[in-house]
């Protein structure tokens, strides 16, 4: 096997390190907030937005006068979005069966799928007004159901974005919040004085917005790890590098912690867009950011083969995965750790962050290998259920569950299976012994 680096990103221990910064921040922080209530929100919002309204809940009255700064051709855009969100929870929400059977002669086994109760959605706005996590986070909580659904967003150059508190109102959002960074993960999944906590969080954000997520874990379900964006790209001779180029620094410019990946079998290829990622940086308006991110996280690896580029892509699982080869349904057949594919040049990362449908809160840092993203099956929980319908089924079942509890020395979860034996089967079954009635072997 031949790999070759023509560009590597940061070395693993410096990320590490900054890994470490920030864990011990939001620890410091998160304890503030559960100390001290919306006192410590204040003064967080203070610090790091210099924003302190009256109250950082929306009245509708706020909501109804930001809605209607954004221009008619923008609600329009927002509107069309969420039609495809919607659509295609609606679709994969439709996939979700509640089911019933019965296994056997009385017994009646069963699934629901059940809303979360409360649901907290973050939207990014801080460098950018992200609308487009509006309508992945509260438009597919509203498609499951979701009874409660609060949203908090930054302040975007000192008061709230119209156009993303337009995407949370339109989305179905309940509680609208002008809260960012740690402090509003803390504060949704913590509670204040006047915030009610919830019982998940979802939402992308940066690095500290997923610590937070990941230290609250446990106490509030979250969605998955969804840090700052990664995206891959892997690509033959079948494209050029502008192509390349192109979709390599349109996830750079996200913020100076986003990897971007190529992933290709022709030096050539590799060589170019390293030219062209040059070139285009020149005329970038966002190259401030996206230098620094391409710089410390790009990498561009040749391999000598499709099944390398595989290997490779599976280890690296990044986020988002733009696919341009001779081969893409290959690699849609054969991929396995990745949060969503891009299959083809017509295809690209931004009409999935922004339109076409699929939610583009995705796994990162490697969480592809267990998780895929944000859809509308997270918000729901699948709780069984089950009935038994006839003195016989009670019988039956109630002689194998005692058998089996005292195989493992549980002498009351057996008697709980006796009572039953006893009572619809007409077995005297002497306390603690087991049931007596035959297997079905016998």
């Amino acid at each position: 096997m031949t790999i070759t680096y023509l560009k590597r990103g940061k070395p693993e221990t410096e990320r590490a390190e900054d890994d470490a910064k920030v864990r011990a921040t939001v620890e410091t922080t998160l304890a503030a907030i559960e100390l001290r209530g919306d006192a410590a929100v204040r003064e967080l919002s203070e610090k790091f937005d210099k924003y302190s309204p009256e109250s950082f809940r929306l009245s509708q009255e706020q909501i109804d006068a930001l809605i209607a700064e954004v221009s008619p051709s923008d609600l329009a855009d927002i509107k069309f979005a969420q039609q495809q969100v919607r659509a295609f929870a609606q679709a994969q929400r439709d996939s979700m069966l509640d089911i019933e059977v019965e296994t056997l002669p009385g017994v009646i086994l069963g699934h629901k799928n059940i809303p979360v109760q409360s649901v907290g959605c973050y939207v990014p706005a801080g460098k950018f007004p992200m609308v487009a996590s509006a309508h992945m986070s509260v438009a597919t909580a509203s498609v499951a159901g979701v009874p409660r659904i609060i949203a908090c967003t930054p302040p975007f150059q000192g008061k709230p974005n119209a156009a993303v508190i337009a995407a949370m109102h339109l989305g179905g959002a309940h509680e609208i919040y002008v809260i960012g960074g740690i402090q509003a993960i803390g504060a949704m999944a913590i509670g204040t004085e006047t915030i009610a906590p919830v019982d998940m969080l979802v939402g992308p954000g940066n690095a500290f917005v997923a610590e937070a997520k990941r230290q609250l874990y446990g106490r509030v379900g979250i969605d998955l790890f969804a840090g700052p964006t990664e995206t891959m790209v892997i690509a033959d001779e079948t494209v050029d590098a502008e192509m390349c180029a192109t979709d390599l620094l349109g996830q750079a410019e996200h913020g100076y912690n986003s990897p971007a990946v190529l992933l290709t079998t022709t030096k050539k290829l590799a060589e170019e867009t390293l030219s062209e990622v040059e070139r285009i940086l020149t005329i970038l308006p966002t190259a401030g950011t996206a230098r620094v991110s391409w710089e410390d996280y790009g990498e561009v690896i040749v391999c000598d083969t499709y099944d390398e580029m595989l290997e490779v892509a599976n280890d690296i699982a990044s986020e988002h995965v733009q696919v341009m080869t001779d081969r893409d349904d290959w690699f849609l057949e054969n991929m396995h750790s990745y949060g969503a594919l891009f299959l083809g040049p017509r295809t690209n990362v931004a009409n999935g962050d922004k339109v076409i449908g699929t939610n583009h809160t995705l796994p990162t840092k490697k969480a592809g290998r267990y998780t895929g993203g944000l859809w509308v099956g997270k918000y729901l929980k699948t709780h069984s259920y089950q009935k038994v319908m006839t003195d016989e089924a009670a019988a039956m079942i109630g002689a194998y569950g005692s058998r089996l509890c005292m195989l493992e020395g549980f002498v009351g979860h057996a008697e709980q299976c006796n009572l039953r034996v006893r009572r619809y089967g007409g077995v005297n079954v002497p306390y603690g012994t087991g049931a007596m009635l035959p297997t079905a072997a016998e």
